[in-house]
């Protein structure tokens, strides 16, 4: 099912936002909308509590939603694909150099196994100053337009990480003490993806499904391909507009929650006529993490123990991992 969002937003019960099939009829969407573009949603209102536990229920059901923000302005939506293009182009060489000791964030692509993927990843891109060291590192003789893009686009992206983020501990009644720590230790990653056209013959498989490794994942796609599997099974496919971000918990999220929230499943299938580019905005846990004892009780035993986020990450691509059903719980679960 693909989504056409109208201009005028249609309020109904739980949020969800009316959507039309391709064929006209009207259906409601599986997978909650929730609409951050309304300035009434503030601490303690009516509209926010009851936000909150739209957001709980969907992270709980799906590991995801879909959020309407549109706090971004149309110059920086369109120079961040711009250049993160120009990125894309460069020679493969220089994509690889080096910019992070952190594992899995640098540059991957030309790979065998999902051969129209490429990503990379800019580490702390809240901060100009290390976006002009990255940027650096690939145009050794500057680009300012570059670097400008991505921490006006990671600056105006972060503000929906937090909402949710303060929805998630006040839903579940984990003190707010508890949150300011978190975002205080929370390290940012901007990442940006391209799939090529396939060629005659080759599969359009972009990704095949998986979760992130990350706490929350906050991604906008430019051409549709991307669908989430819902907690029925059926695959739900996520629509395009600058508007339109899928919010996905990531394994880190399921560790922190005690297993209460699911790691969303998603995946990527290259259906246009022209490549494909999304842009993602990870967050990761900079210190230790443990299973809030809010969330452990009788009812929901410890199912985790504390998880060093980055040693998780250098464990991903083990052999061990992959043989494993589930990579977070081979690592760190009870």
């Amino acid at each position: 099912m693909k989504l056409y969002i109208s201009k005028i937003l249609q309020k109904c019960v739980g949020w969800e936002l009316k959507v039309q099939k391709v064929m006209g009829s009207e259906t409601e969407c599986e997978l909650p909308v929730v609409d951050f573009t309304k300035q009434n949603l503030k601490d303690s209102t009516h509209t926010w509590l009851s936000t909150c536990q739209v957001v709980r229920s969907a992270l709980e059901d799906h590991g995801g939603f879909l959020a309407l923000y549109d706090n971004i302005s149309s110059e920086t939506y369109d120079s961040v694909y711009s250049e993160m293009k120009k990125f894309f182009d460069l020679p493969t060489e220089t994509k690889r150099r080096k910019t992070t000791d952190k594992p899995i964030f640098s540059y991957s692509g030309q790979r065998p196994q999902i051969p129209l993927y490429e990503s990379a990843g800019i580490m702390n891109p809240l901060s100009f100053q290390d976006c002009q060291k990255y940027t650096h590192v690939m145009w050794p003789q500057g680009n300012h337009a570059f670097c400008e893009s991505v921490n006006s686009y990671a600056k105006e992206i972060v503000e929906v990480d937090h909402i949710v983020k303060r929805m998630m501990f006040e839903s579940y009644g984990v003190e707010r003490k508890k949150l300011e720590c978190l975002l205080e230790s929370t390290e940012y990653v901007l990442r940006g993806y391209k799939y090529r056209i396939p060629e005659v013959g080759e599969s359009n498989l972009g990704v095949a499904p998986h979760s992130d490794t990350a706490l929350l994942t906050i991604l906008n796609q430019k051409v549709e391909g991307l669908a989430v599997k819902l907690k029925n099974g059926k695959w739900f496919e996520v629509g395009v507009s600058p508007s339109l971000f899928l919010v996905m918990a990531g394994d880190a999220l399921m560790v922190w929650s005690n297993g209460r929230i699911r790691a969303c499943e998603h995946r990527v299938i290259v259906k246009s006529k022209k490549e494909r580019y999304s842009m993602g905005l990870l967050s990761y846990a900079g210190k230790i993490m443990e299973a809030e004892e809010e969330l452990v009780d009788e009812e929901h035993p410890l199912r985790y123990k504390p998880l060093d986020h980055y040693g998780y990450l250098r464990f991903f691509l083990t052999q061990e991992a992959l043989k494993s059903d589930s990579r977070i719980k081979a690592y760190c679960g009870i």
